[in-house]
């Protein structure tokens, strides 16, 4: 009796407060099967060990990307304001892969009705000529924009006159393919 005594006090000695069974208990490991009675066995995922964002999809619409930035400083200045254009688009569908994208950016000015322009770029490289006249549009029409065809819109926004001026890569450069007034 005096034997069996010893022992437990022995074992109860190695227990602390933070000690339980649990915790002794041996885990199985992360990715182990997990079954449940009458559904087929599945893997636990395994929690993330870095914090690096996908990568970015260069075919995705990137109104953020350097180079609409690089292309708007190589701009000749405004010619109603003479004024540098502001890198910030206003719209746009820019994007790496397509055959034609564009941007509209508007004068880097304070004037209540600024002067804005289409940037186009082909394959995601700025078209600096051979380009059709874009001043004066404020949008694009995505529902009309394919891979190399790119809708400009114009909307005076008091009357509700809208016009769509369609442009199209032909392989070797930027042609106008449509005008049309709602």
């Amino acid at each position: 009796m005096l034997a069996a005594a010893a022992l437990l006090a022995a074992g109860l000695a190695g227990c602390g407060p933070g000690d339980s069974t649990v915790a002794k208990t041996p885990q199985p490991p992360a990715a182990a099967p997990i079954s449940t009675p009458g559904r087929p066995s599945t893997t636990a995922a395994a929690a993330p060990t870095g914090t690096t964002a996908p990568p970015v999809d260069p075919c995705a619409v990137d109104l953020a990307a350097p180079a609409i930035a690089r292309a708007v400083s190589e701009l000749p200045r405004d010619p109603r304001s003479h004024q540098p254009w502001n890198p910030e688009p206003l719209a746009g569908n820019y994007n790496e892969c397509a055959q034609l994208s564009a941007v509209i950016v508007k004068a880097n000015t304070n004037a209540t009705n600024p002067n804005t322009r289409a940037v186009m770029f082909h394959l995601g490289k700025y078209i600096p000529q051979g380009v059709p006249d874009t001043y004066g549009f404020n949008g694009i029409d995505p529902s009309q924009c394919t891979g190399d065809t790119v809708a400009l819109t114009y909307s005076n926004g008091i009357d509700g006159l809208k016009s769509v001026v369609k442009f199209r890569w032909n392989g070797a450069g930027v042609e106008l393919i449509g005008n049309t007034a709602n």
